[in-house]
């Protein structure tokens, strides 16, 4: 078994969910546990300065090596926690050695099976070795198969004595999943020029551009009167906020949109006759289509308040993040040397906009350029997730390759 699916198997039996409720950093304290143990691992290997700070963030240092002085300090960061849509406890993997190209019984008893005729990608890997769940749980592939292929490159880097490569900052961070991972992230005591995230999914993907986001929270004040003498009177709250899902475009919706399409998603939707809440996420690759959503936001309440009242539809929206194209274009090397990696191991570069956010993005605003890798994965979240065996060994060439082209 190669030493990145034994570091894999190793994390994702730590359960390492985040949590949206708590306000703490990590959000869980059971991230911490998992970072500890990348401590101490990164010690063992040789990594400098390796730490974990209060807020649950893991840094370390590799040196320089064989490379021009010139050579840019490039960091590579992954996060710890998984997603808190299933849950990432007692997972239960599995290898399916030589997959044939036929369903995978991930559990017999409760009749879970994963198909290619849901999952036409799993066409791929015929003959690979497929890492799996047991159905019951997520895999945690996101972001675990990041963490293992970033320390298996780096295991490489150290043990390898005519490696050329420069500076190295290695970054594993909390929260990602919750949108919180970049929070609190220490910049300065990374120092570095420029930096990749290893959390991409299919084999070959490069990822510079993500949606512009923001959430959107509707509070509906209505007003509850007994209905046998409610005519006239009541302000049915559950009803507004029906309204104001009607007044939105029915097809600007994540069930009729891919590619570079935004949405506006209903999440959270509460309450009673008196008080209903309602929970968006809005989202647009395009940032004048992105201010146009949040406009149309503001048009509804303003239209309902005018209809029940004001203060009746009361709306707060907050951006959450933006596109990290505009930062990344002035530094396309990343995406170049990236691209020219891959193509050196045999693997066919795939750009894609990434349907979702990163924390990429947030840090490529805070000064760090930092575009996003593949690990190798699919199906995250779900209990369909997997990962192949061969995907996260080429993954670890790929970031051999990257450092090589930095050192010159």
């Amino acid at each position: 078994m190669s030493s990145v699916v034994e570091r894999f198997l190793k994390y994702v039996s730590f359960d390492t969910m985040s949590d949206l409720n708590s306000e703490t950093c990590p959000s869980s304290d059971k991230q911490k546990i998992l970072g500890n143990a990348l401590v101490e691992e990164m010690k063992a290997m040789g990594v400098s300065n390796v730490s974990i700070d209060e807020n649950g963030y893991v840094y370390g240092d590799v040196p320089a090596k064989n490379a021009a002085a010139s050579a840019p300090i490039l960091a590579f960061i992954a996060h710890m926690d998984t997603s808190p849509d299933l849950s990432g406890k007692d997972v239960k993997p599995s290898i399916i050695k030589a997959y044939d190209g036929g369903d995978i019984i991930l559990n017999k008893e409760k009749n879970i099976v994963m198909s290619p005729s849901e999952f036409e990608h799993m066409h791929r890997y015929i003959g690979q070795d497929l890492i799996v769940t047991d159905g019951t749980t997520l895999l945690g592939a996101d972001n675990k198969a990041g963490i293992a292929e970033i320390l298996t490159f780096v295991e490489c880097l150290l043990k390898d004595e005519t490696a050329s490569h420069g500076p190295l900052r290695i970054v594993f961070t909390p929260d990602e999943e919750i949108g919180r991972g970049a929070n609190l992230i220490n910049l300065d005591r990374i120092g570095a020029d420029f930096g990749y995230t290893v959390d991409g999914g299919e084999l070959g993907e490069i990822e510079y551009e993500n949606f512009n986001a923001a959430s959107a929270e509707i509070v509906i004040n209505g007003l509850s009167i007994h209905p046998g003498s409610a005519k006239g009177k009541m302000k049915n709250a559950l009803l507004i906020g029906m309204a104001f899902q009607a007044l939105l475009p029915e097809f600007d919706n994540p069930a009729y949109t891919e590619g570079y399409e935004g949405f506006n998603h209903l999440v959270l939707m509460s309450g009673s006759v008196e008080r209903a809440t309602l929970g968006y996420i809005i989202r647009d690759h395009d940032m004048a289509k992105f201010k146009e959503k949040k406009v149309m936001f503001e048009q509804a309440a303003d239209f309902l308040n005018k209809k029940y009242g004001t203060n009746t539809v009361v709306l707060d929206i907050k951006d959450s993040y933006y596109n990290m194209k505009e930062k990344i274009e002035p530094h396309m090397h990343l995406i170049e040397n990236a691209k020219a990696a891959m193509k050196a191991v045999d693997v066919l570069p795939i750009e894609v906009p990434i349907r979702g956010g990163t924390d990429g993005s947030r840090l490529s605003y805070m000064g760090l350029p930092c575009p996003n890798i593949c690990t190798g994965g699919h199906n995250f979240h779900g209990k369909f997730e997997y990962i192949p065996v061969q995907s996260m060994e080429k993954t670890v060439e790929i970031l051999l390759e990257i450092v090589k082209r930095y050192a010159k």
